[in-house]
């Protein structure tokens, strides 16, 4: 192994340090802690995160397999807030998961999810990021199927199939892609793309291979059946953390520096779509964890409309305000798939002191003022700019609000503990760690970045700005609550039934048909028939 430059030694301990956890595994002397140290792993991510961005590359050869990496702003923040959810998600999975055979691969998957989600962040080259980005998909089903239930089984199946294909169209852009820079350097193959004879074709790939992975509609089925399925520590990582892989491969893939008016529309369009959409199906759902995935969907949404502005107007700026948006969601979205755990296990005396954070994060999704999402909505406001489509971001925050404030109902409804029932101090520190990092971590990077100064996140305008899609979000779901009934009752999942729908359909008349063939091949004039009708047909297509 050889250095070519001197950046932090922290972004290669962040990639050892869960790979080797991995390998301790094998002795069985370990494996009955490793549980309880899995928070141990992101924390050398956490320290690179703070030791800045901007370092030289990092160059280091596995023979023959070279490494680049490096970390920008971007991903600086996705990786301190990803690394932090990780540590915290590992103290409460070691609290809340049982110990029985099936932990053993959870923990293993466990750590080669974050090695792949630490990857994504500080990779610079296309093989080190394409691997990265496989490892933090793949291993993650076996999150999904924990359960081992048919419903389990099946969310895991459509997960491993989007997964499989997003990958495969990921794979035939970074073939594109190097063979235009001539390079494996992403730096070298984004500065040649914009040249690049396959620069249309690309872009298609790239935006369908990440936005599949972000949960863009229509690709977004997986994330409902996935979260829904998924314990709640490995949840909490996916609709966090996990998701933003589709995140940073859009900032680091897309040619901001370039005005593309027509992709940036059509990237807008989807993801004003996907923010609506997310909004309109979850506000059918009664599961707390399905309706945190529409919402999901309906976030990323509103980040991919954040990017497609930047990459409509050329627009670098809205690299790092999509990335700090994102980064006040893998604080908050993790924080609440938490708090779902810590509710079921509280007894109803103590359900409110539990339930009050739970409410101020969710509302925070919509804008709050003086939480992390409203900063996180302010730093986009620019970007989004003043016209149609910012007036419609801010009519998918009122949305939000409605989302969130069903979502709230739903955890209310929850079956709970028994009624002294206390949860364990372990699940309640971790969460509530969580709500306090998402509240506060988007104010100190609002002036680290720097984004901005105090007196125009405070100023009564903006508080104002922030406070009126809260109002409407709260009056349209006083008037949900009085129209519940006529809603109509959608699966988790939504496109995804449609689609096994017409698979079974398929099936029955593929079945049919081959039924069909196998009678006319019992028939011995039959042959001779579809010859002479074979020879009919095509002289008169021929004399026509």
């Amino acid at each position: 192994m050889s250095n070519s430059a001197l950046p932090s030694p922290f972004l290669a301990a962040a990639l050892i340090a869960p790979v080797a956890m991995v390998l301790a595994y094998l002795f069985r002397a370990l494996r009955k802690r490793m549980v309880s140290l899995l928070w141990i792993a992101p924390v050398p991510a956490l320290v690179a995160s703070l030791s800045g961005s901007g370092s030289p590359p990092l160059v280091q050869y596995f023979a023959p397999y070279r490494v680049t990496l490096e970390l920008d702003a971007p991903g600086a923040m996705l990786l301190g807030v990803s690394a932090l959810l990780w540590l915290v998600a590992g103290v409460y999975a070691s609290r809340y998961m049982p110990c029985n055979s099936k932990m053993g691969r959870f923990v293993v998957c466990w750590l080669l999810t974050l090695t792949g989600n630490i990857g994504v962040f500080i990779t610079a080259d296309l093989a080190s990021f394409y691997l990265a980005f496989a490892l933090v998909s793949i291993p993650a089903y076996i999150f999904v199927t924990h359960d081992g239930t048919s419903q389990a089984q099946r969310a895991g199946s459509v997960y491993m199939a989007l997964t499989l294909l997003g990958e495969a169209l990921l794979l035939f852009a970074f073939v594109l892609l190097a063979a235009a820079g001539r390079s494996l350097v992403v730096r070298d193959c984004m500065a040649a793309l914009p040249t690049s004879p396959w620069r249309d074709a690309t872009l298609v790939l790239l935006i369908a291979g990440f936005g599949l992975k972000a949960g863009l509609v229509p690709l977004h089925c997986w994330m409902p059946l996935t979260y829904t399925a998924a314990p709640v520590p490995a949840a909490a990582v996916l609709s966090g953390a996990v998701v933003k892989a589709g995140v940073i491969g859009l900032i680091r893939f897309l040619p901001f520096g370039h005005g593309l008016p027509g992709f940036g529309a059509g990237l807008v369009t989807l993801g004003l779509l996907s923010a609506f959409y997310g909004v309109a199906i979850g506000v059918t759902q009664a599961n707390p964890k399905t309706v945190l995935a529409y919402s999901s969907v309906s976030q990323m949404g509103l980040i991919a409309a954040v990017l497609g502005m930047g990459l409509a107007n050329g627009d670098r700026g809205a690299e790092v305000a999509a990335a700090f948006y994102a980064a006040h969601h893998v604080l908050a979205k993790g924080a609440l798939f938490l708090a779902i755990g810590v509710v079921a296990a509280t007894g109803s005396a103590r359900f409110w002191p539990n339930l009050l954070p739970a409410a101020v994060l969710a509302l925070g999704l919509g804008g709050l003022p003086l939480t992390g999402g409203a900063v996180a909505k302010l730093v986009v406001k620019e970007t989004l700019g003043k016209g149609l489509v910012g007036l419609l971001a801010t009519f998918a925050a009122a949305g939000s609000t409605l989302l969130m404030l069903h979502f709230l109902r739903c955890l209310r409804a929850a079956p709970v503990g028994k009624v002294g029932g206390r949860a364990p101090s372990g699940l309640v520190m971790s969460w509530l760690l969580m709500a306090i990092a998402a509240v506060l971590v988007p104010w100190v990077l609002y002036f680290v970045v720097p984004m901005g100064d105090l007196s125009v996140a405070l100023a009564p305008a903006a508080l104002w700005e922030a406070l009126w899609p809260i109002l409407v979000g709260g009056l349209l779901w006083i008037g949900l609550g009085r129209w519940t009934q006529f809603l109509p009752d959608v699966p988790a999942g939504d496109i995804v039934v449609v689609a096994e729908a017409c698979a079974k359909a398929s099936a029955t008349w593929g079945a049919a048909l081959e039924h069909t063939e196998t009678v006319l091949r019992r028939w011995p004039m039959a042959c001779l028939s579809l010859l002479i009708v074979a020879i009919i047909l095509g002289a008169l297509m021929l004399w026509g």
